[in-house]
């Protein structure tokens, strides 16, 4: 396994999923993710998730089920998603240009970080 992983969160409220948009690196700015961010050293993925969302969005989450298989990235770091429940907080884009709920027959219409788009299936399956 290795010990570079990206976690990030699935959160669906009311048949919508909310959804990302990065403001760097440049040559991602403007494209949409699923929230999350890489977990420390000796952080567990759950751990990682949930302060990546609270940090990111101001959220309190219970993380649920895997989404989808891991993706490999560049530099040999594995992106990972999770279901996750909001708990408490207000969603709020702290580190994103914007932060938007779609629903199943928008996504594929989405300009998407490139990663992300492998969990669309997923995704789709999740909000139906």
């Amino acid at each position: 396994m290795s010990d570079r992983i990206v976690v990030a969160g699935a959160l669906i409220e009311h048949s919508a999923l909310l959804v990302a948009q990065r403001a760097r690196p440049p040559d991602l700015a403007g494209l949409w993710e699923l929230p999350g961010g890489k977990a420390a050293a000796g952080e567990s993925d759950a751990d990682a998730l949930v302060r990546e969302l609270r940090e990111e969005l101001g959220i309190e989450v219970t993380v649920g089920a895997r989404l989808g298989d891991d993706i490999a990235l560049t530099g040999g770091a594995v992106l990972r998603a999770y279901l996750v429940t909001r708990t408490g907080g207000q969603v709020r884009p702290i580190d994103h240009r914007e932060l938007r709920w779609v629903r199943a027959a928008e996504l594929d219409g989405l300009p998407w970080v490139p990663a992300d788009r492998a969990w669309l299936p997923a995704l789709t399956r999740e909000l139906a």
